[in-house]
């Protein structure tokens, strides 16, 4: 079985799964939280792992787009598609924004680009009136989906939500693939001779910073959709920490890496307490119990233990095996 093939059983089974995960007894709020993260670790990998510019500031596009949607679904009363499709504008209007400053450094330079104008953003949505300050924005209805279909139910918004991240991640993928994506790889690999070729290096990678952003505000335009609320965490530089942690321990450069990144950081922090009680209750160790309220130790952990064991994350490590075992003939 060649790696298209075997890729393409892993995406099917995967589909499968999540559309009958609610009729397995999975919280549906909790894997649409799931499939948001992992929506915007996916658009943040397109940007890192095939153009090569790391974005501390990637936080901005989900929180402000978050923001938005809050707005237009409680204050402006817009039904959900336009709340999202403003979302998702604002996200790539805040792409546009950031991309035009940082594309003109490299670096560390451009990485810090990225994180001040992110934070102008975040002390903007503390201070605003608008953005509800450290409450955040509260209640925000879901409404009806096109007039008709009323998204009060989870499990209705559940497949609306897996819908709309199902034909986002394809959108990537066909970029990944297309002329574009290949592009961008190039100047991943070797600007300077990207550059010698003919291409306009700078226009390729704001198009490709513009995506991103305009993806990652859809994941944070769902989020609030799904969560019901905007808050200042959704625009703090730990998101973007977070994003990039979930890129890392999944795999960089890899499309499916995000998607484990994003769900294993998830489900340790929303589960950690769980698995610490359970641990206590097994080998009577009072310490386990602890687990839950060390969220960022144990996170950071994994992060270490990520580089120093697995330096390619889960899935890049998983293809490299394949790789290996194509070549030794065992595949």
């Amino acid at each position: 079985m060649n790696f298209k093939n075997l890729a393409a059983l892993g995406y099917g089974l995967l589909l499968v799964g999540l559309l009958a995960a609610p009729f397995l007894g999975v919280y549906p709020v909790f894997v649409m939280k799931l499939l948001c993260f992992a929506l915007f670790a996916a658009a943040f990998n397109l940007l890192l792992g095939y153009v090569g510019m790391l974005s501390f500031g990637h936080a901005a596009f989900l929180g402000g787009a978050a923001y938005v949607t809050g707005e237009a679904l409680k204050v402006w009363g817009f039904t959900p598609e336009v709340g999202l499709l403003l979302g998702t504008a604002s996200g790539a209007l805040l792409g546009l924004i950031v991309g035009f400053f940082a594309i003109r450094r490299t670096g560390i330079y451009s990485t810090m680009i990225t994180l001040a104008l992110a934070q102008m953003l975040f002390f903007v949505a503390l201070q605003a009136p608008f953005t509800g300050g450290e409450d955040g924005l509260q209640a925000v209805p879901r409404g009806k989906l096109f007039g008709l279909l009323s998204l009060k139910n989870d499990l209705v918004l559940y497949y609306v939500v897996l819908v709309i991240v199902v034909a986002a991640f394809l959108l990537i993928v066909r970029t990944v693939h297309s002329p574009f994506g290949q592009v961008l790889k190039a100047i991943k690999e070797n600007e300077p001779r990207a550059t010698s070729l003919g291409y306009d290096t700078n226009r390729f990678k704001l198009l490709a910073f513009v995506l991103s952003a305009a993806l990652s505000g859809l994941a944070g335009a769902l989020k609030t959709l799904v969560m019901g609320f905007a808050t200042l965490s959704d625009v703090h530089w730990t998101a973007s920490g977070h994003v990039v942690l979930m890129t890392l321990v999944g795999g960089l450069g890899t499309l499916s890496g995000p998607l484990i990144g994003a769900a294993v950081v998830v489900m340790l922090e929303d589960k950690l307490g769980e698995i610490g009680q359970f641990l206590t209750d097994t080998t009577r160790i009072e310490w386990f119990s602890t687990l839950g309220e060390s969220v960022t130790m144990v996170t950071g952990l994994i992060f270490v233990i990520c580089v120093l064991a697995f330096r390619r994350g889960i899935m890049g490590e998983i293809i490299a095996w394949l790789q290996r075992r194509r070549g030794e003939g065992k595949l």
